[in-house]
């Protein structure tokens, strides 16, 4: 079963940070999970929430701020004094740190609530930059968006988030055309979880931070988990 730091090593560091994302990159895991907005002139800033209230010492949506100010913004400070003056990275950035190792990053649109119109179109174009295409997978509870990568990037590999218990989820999956799922581990468990695997869609499970459980989706036969620990299931 494969392993991915979920906002990089977030359980020990400040999330979608690249203090975060350096020590992710230091472990043999196969990759890392992050989450992508839009600022206000069109800089992908890689953050998880839709405002910077919560892992910063600002407030507002991201969608309403420049880049200049999202980057004066600390964003290490509430996970610890030893992480002070830490920011919210550009996208270029953490592919920058990744580029020349073999992790797969696993870009998070986070256009379930505001739309972000050519978000994907953007990420996309820059992950060519790096010629990392061959090792991303773009994912989102968006499934427009994804559906619309799936058609557009049919050599992207592509995810459905999704947290709820579903029925036919394979059957919906061949519809959007995507590639994996990504669920809320307990699902994984479930029926959907099994027919998922029956019809061989890789099933990527988070976020999955004790060892138990972890194990009891081994057996389960889960690819892969999202972990805020990866250190801790090496």
């Amino acid at each position: 079963m494969k392993i991915f730091a979920h906002r990089g090593c977030s359980g020990d560091y400040p999330e979608n940070t690249l203090a975060a994302f350096r020590a992710a990159r230091e472990l043999p895991i196969e990759g890392i999970e992050l989450d992508v907005h839009l600022s206000r002139d069109g800089e992908l800033m890689v953050i998880h929430d839709e405002s910077v209230d919560r892992t910063t010492d600002g407030s507002g949506f991201v969608k309403d701020m420049m880049s200049e100010e999202l980057r004066m913004l600390d964003a290490g400070i509430w996970k610890g004094e030893a992480f002070a003056n830490e920011r919210i990275p550009f996208l270029s950035e953490v592919l920058e740190l990744f580029k020349d190792t073999t992790h797969v990053v696993n870009i998070e649109l986070k256009s379930d609530i505001f739309p972000y119109e050519g978000m994907a179109d953007r990420v996309l174009r820059l992950v060519d930059t790096f010629q990392m295409r061959d090792r991303v997978i773009l994912s989102s509870f968006d499934h427009e968006t994804i559906a619309y990568v799936a058609k557009i990037y049919p050599d992207v590999e592509t995810a459905a988030l999704t947290m709820e218990v579903l029925m036919d989820v394979p059957a919906y999956l061949k519809r959007l055309g995507v590639s994996s799922a990504h669920v809320f581990f307990p699902t994984a468990f479930r029926r959907m979880g099994h027919e998922l695997k029956a019809a061989n869609y890789p099933v990527r499970a988070y976020t999955v931070n004790e060892v138990a459980y972890a194990d009891m989706l081994r057996k389960v036969g889960i690819d892969a988990i999202f972990t805020d620990y990866p250190e801790r299931f090496l």
